[in-house]
């Protein structure tokens, strides 16, 4: 198996939690693992802190990832929705990765990451946008 599961990454200009709390009521479910920018172990803008890094909304099988963007990155329709692959192997992501970027455009180099993942952001040949995920474990 290359990948666990599928899931769809939103991302919003400042108004994530807006979206997430609009999700909760549409759907009926849970808000969960939310983090903003100024508790993440990453240097950020004070002026973002209160901005959501990272979080997810669940309903049953229903999976969806949240973010706003960081004040560099321009969000907009086209590169507001992303696929998140959660990989097995580091190489299954690697050569996942390696054919992706082969006929795509890089938007993050495969690497370590603060979160304990190896990671990798890439827009395929057909605007596809595919963020690569291995979480690395503790053992």
């Amino acid at each position: 198996m290359i990948y666990r599961q599928v899931t769809p990454y939103l991302s919003f200009i400042d108004n994530a939690r807006e979206a997430l709390e609009y999700y909760k009521e549409v759907f009926e479910g849970e808000i969960i693992n939310l983090q903003t920018f100024g508790e993440a172990d990453y240097p950020t803008p004070p002026e973002i802190s209160e901005r959501i890094m990272h979080a997810q909304f669940k309903k049953g099988d229903l999976t969806l990832m949240v973010s706003d963007s960081i004040l560099d990155h321009t969000t907009e329709i086209g590169n507001n929705i992303s696929l998140v692959l959660e990989f097995d192997s580091e190489e299954e992501i690697q050569k996942t990765y390696d054919l992706l970027r082969s006929a795509g455009t890089v938007f993050m180099e495969l690497q370590d990451t603060f979160w304990g993942a190896k990671f990798a952001k890439v827009k395929d040949q057909f605007g596809i946008i595919w963020d690569l995920n291995f979480t690395k474990s503790n053992g």
